[in-house]
């Protein structure tokens, strides 16, 4: 036999080898778990875990122990661990390779997911539902969210949406959102204050009377001006001739108070908040005091997400109960 003609047979036996290994994982590819692969696809394309995760809205340890029983079903190891990050095995790029075709070949379609609308009092969202929004939405990155932010009466009469958190007088969540909702739920009443910078008020100089405002920069967020229950406050700025400023951005109000020896109305948590603000009790004879209501569309109330939401806006307040009272 010559040596083109051994040449020849042995690529053609290497040739049959490799057809066989790719008929081989196709089969095993398409006889996997659908979770357990797509588990597996989404930790290929993150390149992270912890982000596959989140893309799956599952648990990095539910994701992990997936991965192990993939491995385990297969009985092979899929990537290769090392400091430089995660690299797929040689068994893995096989996989991911067949799993890519088969994909194709089906032309499966993206799970669409609901769309969540949430629309919550600006005040509300910077100041305490803020921080938790940003944990859900690390635990579920594949979410569709509409966080709507409420700027006065006239927007929570125009605005639809799944979950409302608003602003309203005590006795009555009355003017409420415009479509149907369940019976709104009185969440935390607050009550509020003038507020200022302790680095600009020594205990000896603080105001304790109407009358020691005068010398102080008084600041007001516009949505509060028509408030019916801070009345007392918003007389007082009315008459400022000079020394009050109005702003339409709560977050740029708190930053003069904290950097502009700014007094403004706050609510009474907001020395729980920000521990660099005081709160200037006894200047006026008459509380003002708000509460915080929420409503769920009811129509789609018994959504999974939106079931979800309302979950982390009342355990939201439920941890925070210290900063109420």
């Amino acid at each position: 036999m010559s040596v083109m003609e051994t040449s020849t047979r042995q690529g053609a036996t290497e040739y049959r080898v490799a057809i066989d290994k790719n008929t081989f994982w196709r089969q095993l590819a398409a006889s996997i778990d659908p979770e357990l692969a797509l588990c597996f696809t989404a930790s290929v394309r993150c390149g992270c875990f912890v982000q596959a995760a989140r893309s799956l809205n599952l648990k990095a340890t539910r994701l992990r122990r997936q991965l192990v029983l993939l491995e385990t079903q297969l009985e092979c190891s899929l990537f290769n661990h090392s400091d430089n990050g995660l690299s797929l095995s040689r068994d893995g790029l096989r996989l991911h390779a067949q799993l890519l075709a088969l994909a194709h070949e089906r032309n499966l379609p993206v799970i669409e997911q609901p769309l969540i609308r949430l629309a919550v009092a600006d005040s509300i969202l910077h100041d305490l539902l803020g921080r938790g929004l940003v944990a859900l939405l690390r635990r579920n990155a594949s979410v569709r969210l509409d966080i709507i932010t409420l700027d006065g009466e006239m927007s929570l009469q125009a605005v639809s949406a799944d979950v409302v958190v608003w602003l309203g007088e005590t006795e009555s969540p009355l003017p409420g959102p415009s479509f149907a909702t369940t019976e709104p739920r009185r969440l935390v009443q607050l009550d509020y204050l003038p507020h200022i910078a302790k680095r600009y008020s020594r205990v000896a100089s603080r105001p304790e009377c109407l009358d020691d405002l005068a010398d102080f920069l008084l600041v007001q967020w516009q949505q509060d001006g028509q408030v019916e229950s801070l009345r007392p406050w918003n007389a007082l700025v009315d008459q400022r001739l000079a020394g009050a400023v109005q702003l339409q951005s709560w977050e740029l109000m708190l930053e003069m108070i904290r950097c502009s020896a700014c007094i403004g109305l706050l609510p009474h948590y907001m020395s729980h908040f920000d521990r660099s603000l005081i709160a200037l009790p006894g200047l006026f004879g008459q509380p003002m005091r708000r509460q915080v209501w929420m409503a769920v569309n009811a129509h789609s109330g018994d959504n999974g997400q939106v079931r979800m939401l309302v979950e982390l806006i009342e355990n939201t307040f439920a941890e925070r109960r210290a900063w109420f009272e």
